[in-house]
């Protein structure tokens, strides 16, 4: 967060959010490594030591300058936060937690069942901020604290540096990045490392997202998430969903570490924010409890820090739809509901597959079984032996969409327990998805938003006039052969001459009845811009408004 409590000034305002073209994402390799002892990174995703899948979902809280409110934990866990976010001081810009405090920050996290995620502040903003420190200053200050945090990389998550460039230099993030994660590496750092975007956290310029894949693959431990602070840059959901859904494409892991409902630099999309990462089971983290100053108090969550006094803001987040009380999982290394219950369940029966189509198949299983019951499934596609969630449900089937046409996949079911407890998975079966097919009615609203010479911004709404959902779907037409779409949201396009054939995004695979989805994307020409006059879903043509 780029403001200060009282005493402390705000930083320098944040460069415009630059839309355009947007570079793709390289696909994550993941190195070979050891096996981490707590928190660990698989196929994009933060499991606990047990095979637990962790979603975060927590708030900020400033202990470096209100260490006289560690009660705040009790209070933020006592309306249901799985995880905090502590703001800690490197003593460069303000008073050094030292390793005692620090241990018992830790103590206090774990005595109230929150998974504990650890800041450096003092990076804040570095090369534009006057003060500010490097990555490798905060690495340093880790290392100094390190007998704090040793034997806790099941509890703790090491944030080296909190939004580690201004928008003055950042281009170094990632060269910064890698170093600092090597150092944290050299010096016996087991701990899941967390790391902040530049330009004060926003990463409006993408040196993040497009280096993302490459800071993965230098941790040696496999075991980097990236943390993306949303304020006045993400003020649409087109924005929002499509630098999550890059990385979960690319299957790199993010959390979104800070957010609000306003911001002196704009108004972020907070409903779209809670929303896709509900639909795409991403982490995020609030900012902040209490005591935010600058002309930023709107941030606040409670009132003094008074858990009795919800600000707005603080009944969004913990009370409304996709907040923290409705979609908050305790960590299973906590024992949820068991009593320390350490017994996975068994494996469930082998699955079956039915209502087969090009892009969805729905499968069957039978029933696991656990002394302290069942309390889910987690269906995953498994493809050269790695394994990737693809769907989680209380029940014992799941329709999997989002699939390709003719291609075979194979999956397999684990079950899990109260405790988390993750049961051997279940015998495999085998898909082979048709090669097209039809859907309900379909209607296209297509519309140019915006053009310039040599380019153009269109939209697309796909609606289901039909009477039962569309699970998964590609929309397909054709263009003149002078346009080419340069990047798109919503979807994946693929475009050979003027035929365009777009994949729905996984979060915008399902389509209700009488519901709708929309695609935005932008596109070069060299003549005329007439609009497209035929559209199919799924091969079936589409009414066109």
């Amino acid at each position: 967060m780029r403001v200060r409590p009282p005493a402390f000034p705000r930083a320098a305002g944040l460069v415009a959010a630059v839309l355009g073209l947007l570079l793709p994402l390289l696909v994550l390799t993941t190195p070979a490594h050891a096996a981490p002892s707590g928190f660990r990174v698989q196929n994009g995703r933060l499991l606990e030591a047990s095979g637990n899948d962790f979603v975060m979902r927590g708030v900020n809280h400033a202990h470096t300058w209100y260490a006289d409110r560690i009660s705040s934990l009790a209070h933020i866990k006592a309306k249901g936060a799985n995880t905090v976010r502590v703001v800690l001081s490197s003593g460069d810009r303000w008073t050094r937690n030292d390793t005692a405090d620090v241990a018992n920050v830790v103590a206090q996290c774990k005595q109230n069942r929150l998974i504990c995620v650890l800041e450096v502040h003092d990076t804040t903003g570095y090369g534009e901020q006057s003060g500010a420190v490097t990555l490798s200053r905060a690495a340093d200050y880790w290392i100094g604290v390190q007998s704090a945090l040793a034997g806790q990389e099941d509890h703790v998550i090491v944030n080296i540096g909190n939004e580690p460039h201004g928008n003055t230099g950042y281009t170094a993030w990632t060269a910064d990045t890698k170093a600092a994660i090597q150092k944290l590496r050299d010096a016996g750092f087991d701990h899941t490392l967390m790391v902040d975007a530049p330009n004060w956290g926003q990463d409006w310029a993408f040196t993040m997202r497009d280096n993302a894949a490459s800071v993965f693959a230098a941790d040696p431990d496999a075991n980097t998430v990236f943390s993306i602070h949303m304020y006045g840059v993400f003020d649409t959901a087109a924005e929002i969903s499509d630098y999550l859904g890059r990385f979960v494409s690319a299957k790199l892991p993010i959390v979104i570490g800070e957010f609000g409902h306003n911001h002196s630099d704009g108004n972020p999309d907070e409903d779209t924010i809670l929303a896709v990462t509900r639909q795409l089971g991403l982490g995020y983290l609030g900012w902040s409890w209490s005591g935010n100053g600058g002309g930023v108090e709107y941030l606040d969550m409670v009132t003094d820090f008074d858990p009795a006094r919800l600000t707005s803001w603080g009944e969004r987040i913990f009370d409304g739809a996709d907040g923290i009380a409705a979609t908050s999982e305790e960590a299973a290394v906590y024992g949820s509901g068991s009593g320390g219950d350490t017994t996975p369940p068994t494996a469930p029966g082998a699955p079956s597959a039915s209502a087969v189509t090009a892009s969805s198949a729905r499968l069957t299983w039978g029933a696991a079984t656990d002394a302290n019951g069942v309390t889910g499934y987690d269906v995953v596609r498994i493809s050269g032996g790695a394994e990737s969630v693809v769907t989680s449900t209380a029940d014992t089937s799941a329709t999997v969409t989002g699939l390709t046409a003719a291609t075979s996949y194979t999956f397999a079911v684990y079950a899990r327990d109260a405790a988390g407890n993750r049961s051997p998975r279940s015998a495999t079966v085998t898909v082979t998805t048709s090669s097209g097919g039809t859907t309900g009615a379909c209607a296209i609203a297509y519309r140019v938003t915006n053009e310039w010479p040599g380019g153009f911004q269109g939209e697309v709404t796909v609606r289901n006039t039909g009477g039962s959902a569309v699970n998964g779907w590609t929309l397909t037409w054709s263009f003149p052969a002078d346009q080419r779409i340069t990047n798109m949201w919503g979807g994946t396009p693929a475009q050979s001459g003027s035929e365009v054939s777009v994949a729905s995004a996984p979060y915008t695979a399902s389509i209700p009845a009488s519901g709708s989805v929309v695609v935005g994307f932008t596109a070069s020409r060299t003549g005329t811009n007439p609009s497209p006059t035929a559209f199919a879903l799924n091969g079936a043509a589409c009414a066109v408004a």
